[in-house]
This record gives structure tokens, sequence and C-alpha cells, in this order.
């Protein structure tokens, strides 16, 4: 039976396009720097509006990896 430990972070992804893109362009960003990444849950959405009523989204996203033994 394998054991593992897993380590939890939170990023924020903004943009213009719609919420699913916040998602992939907050964890496009934190895989480069974060290995190991298996998992991640959306917990919070809201957004910003700016210019003509264009709305900015924000994607607060838990991001879970593999601790490496």
């Amino acid at each position: 039976m394998s054991e593992h430990v897993y380590k939890l972070i939170e990023v924020v992804g903004v943009s213009e396009d719609s919420i699913q893109q916040a998602v992939r362009n907050a964890l496009s960003q934190a895989g480069k720097t974060v290995r190991n990444m298996e998992w991640f849950e959306v917990r919070n959405i809201r957004g910003a509006i700016h210019d003509k009523d264009q709305p900015i989204f924000q994607v607060t996203v838990g991001i879970g990896f593999k601790v490496e033994a």
C-alpha cells in the first residue's frame, strides 16, 4: 500500500475571457514552479469591472501536490 503526503497551496488566476481561463492560467503559472500537482479546487470566484463594463475574472484555486520523499 502506498502512502502519500500532500501540500496545499492557494493561488489566484486572472482572465479577461472567462472563469475557466482564469483557472487554467492559475494552474499553468503554478506548474512552472510546483512539481507533482495532482488536483485542484475552485474556492472563490470574484471579479472587477474595468473599462466599458468589461469584467476581469479572478478565481482562487487551491492546488494539491504530492510531497516528495
